[in-house]
């Protein structure tokens, strides 16, 4: 059992998890993910890692409450524990010292994840841009701790109560307004931001890292659930990424597969009483 050493709503819907893990903090990198159960009968959830603590033994994810599961893992409390909690799986981002100037874009639950891409990149020597996306100023959080490993931090916001008014469709005009010359972008979030992103980034030429969020099971390639189509071949998420280029990716393909079980998922959370809660 992993003990919940904090679990509370940052925004609406979306819920900073803390576990005691000492032996996943040990090893977790920038870009790894973990996959947790909330009880015993619950399904397995992969979660992007946001930050951890060697020291503590602790790791932290952001998730947004969606369906039956992240539901009743919202309904948890610190000094509690869940049963499954397995990691670090997937692979590191890629980090080096000559990539230049990155542009880290986030948004949802990965503002969270994009945090320690963005640390390692920034100590690796790298000249480090966070743009923050979405709806409105309220659902933004960690701008502190993304100021802290980024030379500049942008706000997007689709109603302008904060930054930049509209979506990521105006991200060539934003790079020019703060002459902003990328040479990587990395982006972390629900798949229409990273699937936009990868379109306006293809017509700019600049290459494009996205952490893809498939369905998962068993996150260690037996189950096959996660695959997707890169470059016209087959891969799986789990074990070839999640980090992938972004222009190579199947897009109407993932997204068809992303709605696959949304039936099954919404019925559950209304039968079960949990939305009422939130």
């Amino acid at each position: 059992m992993y003990e919940i050493v904090e679990r509370r709503m940052i925004v609406p819907n979306l819920h900073e998890f803390t576990v005691k893990a000492p032996e996943i903090a040990e090893s977790v990198q920038a870009g790894n993910f973990i996959i947790v159960r909330p009880d015993e009968v619950g399904e397995r959830t992969p979660l992007s890692v946001a930050d951890w603590d060697c020291d503590a033994g602790t790791i932290t994810s952001i998730f947004m409450q969606v369906g039956g599961s992240t539901a009743k893992l919202a309904r948890l409390e610190p000094g509690g524990d869940i049963p499954t909690c397995a990691g670090p799986l997937g692979k590191e981002t890629e980090i080096r010292d000559d990539f230049g100037t990155v542009l880290c874009i986030g948004g949802c639950y990965g503002i969270g994840s994009i945090y320690p891409v963005a640390r390692a990149l920034k100590e690796a020597g790298n000249k480090v841009v966070s743009l923050l996306e979405a709806r409105s100023s309220y659902l933004l959080y960690w701008q502190d701790k993304l100021e802290e490993v980024s030379d500049r931090v942008i706000e997007l916001t689709r109603d302008g109560t904060a930054g930049y008014k509209g979506h990521i469709t105006r991200l060539g005009e934003i790079l020019t307004l703060e002459k902003i010359k990328p040479d990587l972008i990395i982006v972390n979030g629900c798949t229409f931001l990273m699937m936009r992103a990868s379109k306006m980034t293809e017509s700019l030429g600049i290459k494009t890292i996205v952490n893809m969020n498939p369905i998962m099971i068993d996150g260690t390639g037996m189950c096959g659930v996660c695959r997707l189509t890169v470059a016209g071949k087959m891969k799986f998420a789990c074990v070839d990424g999640p980090d992938f280029d972004g222009h190579e990716i199947d897009w109407e393909e993932f997204l068809k597969r992303r709605q696959t079980y949304n039936p099954e998922e919404v019925h559950p959370l209304r039968k079960s009483g949990c939305a009422s809660h939130f």
